[in-house]
């Protein structure tokens, strides 16, 4: 649960403004003068991986298909409207940011690694189980507003 104007207590949130910083950052230093123009590939590249936690991509699980990509474009031979020159560069320019994509997601994975440690237990090791008193508990009877609790 995070608060109002805390965002840094919402994790998701937090997890996936690191990617766009990242994608960003590096769509700055690969096309310098003018990376606003590519700001759209950014975009379609990232609504456009793979994501392992819904196990689609972000298009995909919005729009229940998924999107042709300039890629298809090509496929479907529609090169009469955006000439090959602009198929292959488009092509080339989302494939170096799904590039640094894959990039970011293997840094963060490493940092996330490095800070988790495995926990091993032998037989009859004390350990401490914390439990919440609301879950742990189980009424069966009514709870009215005036009962005791």
């Amino acid at each position: 649960m995070s608060t109002a104007y805390h965002p840094e207590t919402d994790g998701q949130s937090e997890r996936i403004i690191q990617t766009l910083e990242d994608m960003l950052r590096a769509c700055a230093i690969d096309f310098r003068k003018g990376w606003e123009k590519h700001l759209p590939l950014v975009e379609f590249s990232y609504n456009n991986s793979h994501r392992a936690n819904i196990k689609v991509a972000p298009f995909e699980a919005l729009y229940g298909r998924k999107c042709r990509s300039p890629v298809c474009w090509a496929e479907v031979s529609d090169t009469q409207l955006t000439g090959l020159e602009i198929i292959h560069e488009t092509t080339e320019k989302i494939v170096r940011i799904r590039q640094h994509l894959q990039g970011a997601r293997d840094r963060q994975r490493n940092y996330a690694s490095v800070r988790q440690k495995p926990l091993e237990f032998q037989d009859e090791d004390c350990v401490m189980l914390k439990i919440s008193p609301r879950k742990g508990i189980i009424r069966f009877r009514k709870r009215g507003k005036l009962n005791p609790r």
